[in-house]
């Protein structure tokens, strides 16, 4: 899979910019407070293993790998999947299809046309799938409450290293080193803790939010395209009802796709002996 650039570049871009301007303003060194990020991070690590579990946790990691990486299949690359195998079952039957889900990347889509294959009824097959949908989908929602909530816990931990920071500076009024220490730490807690949000826990929730709508509209394309196929509709009209869930700018690539698979497949077949 591809890096997805626009999360990279927008993470480094605004990190870039930030450091940017702090240094433009003075030394970068003393907004690096090992125990301002200490109270943050540690904190809302804490407090989000309360509230979810270790497991959750855990996972968390393999998830973003989602925000990271480009996903693998596209809805055009999809219905173009779709159109040639409408056309193969009016040709050889459905039962011809099998060779060819078995070379299938995507999981959902072989084990949806596998069904068609074995003939299992077409209500059947769409509770099934839309059942594995609903159950996906579940997963996504608590993998983005999962960043959701770190987002929502570190501008608070940031606000208790304030606390900790004017008790510190409190303590210290007779000393002017430790006033400047204690004071220093009660701001750049806040400033970690906004940081961290905004640019990391939010957006990273968001792209996970889209992505993952990118992938249920893949994988409603690919339902109504395997019930299309087991119910024999003329591959243009599964092309048809199938394009219907794309923009209106990417429905032109479709055709174009679409149109070069089925003429590859009609000079294959007219080649045949």
């Amino acid at each position: 899979m591809d890096l997805d650039l626009a999360t990279i570049i927008g993470f480094l871009v605004g990190a870039i910019l930030v450091a940017g301007a702090i240094v433009l303003g003075g030394e970068i060194i003393i907004f690096l407070s090992a125990n301002g990020f200490l109270i943050v991070f540690g904190g809302t690590l804490g407090a989000t293993l309360l509230s979810s579990s270790f497991e959750q946790v855990r996972d968390l990691a393999k998830s973003l790998r989602v925000a990271l990486y480009k996903k693998e299949m596209d809805p055009r690359e999809v219905i173009s999947v779709l159109v040639s195998f409408a056309e193969k079952a009016r040709r050889e039957g459905l039962l011809a299809l099998e060779d060819e889900a078995q070379q299938l990347d995507d999981s959902f889509l072989q084990k949806g046309i596998q069904l068609v294959v074995d003939g299992t009824d077409s209500e059947l097959v769409r509770s099934i799938l839309e059942t594995e949908l609903i159950f996906l989908n579940d997963r996504h929602a608590e993998t983005r409450g999962i960043l959701e909530t770190m987002g929502d816990l570190s501008p608070a931990f940031g606000m208790i290293g304030t606390l900790v920071g004017l008790i510190q500076m409190l303590t210290e009024l007779e000393d002017p080193e430790g006033v400047g220490g204690g004071l220093a730490t009660a701001l750049i807690t806040t400033l970690y803790g906004t940081l961290m949000a905004n640019l990391v826990f939010i957006p990273l929730a968001r792209k996970l939010k889209s992505k993952s709508e990118d992938e249920i509209l893949v994988k409603e394309v690919m339902i109504e395209g395997i019930l299309s196929i087991q119910a024999g509709e003329n591959p243009r009209i599964v092309e048809e009802k199938l394009k219907a869930f794309l923009a209106s700018s990417l429905r032109e690539e479709v055709e174009e796709e679409t149109e070069d698979g089925l003429e590859g497949m009609a000079v294959d077949a007219d080649a045949e002996p």
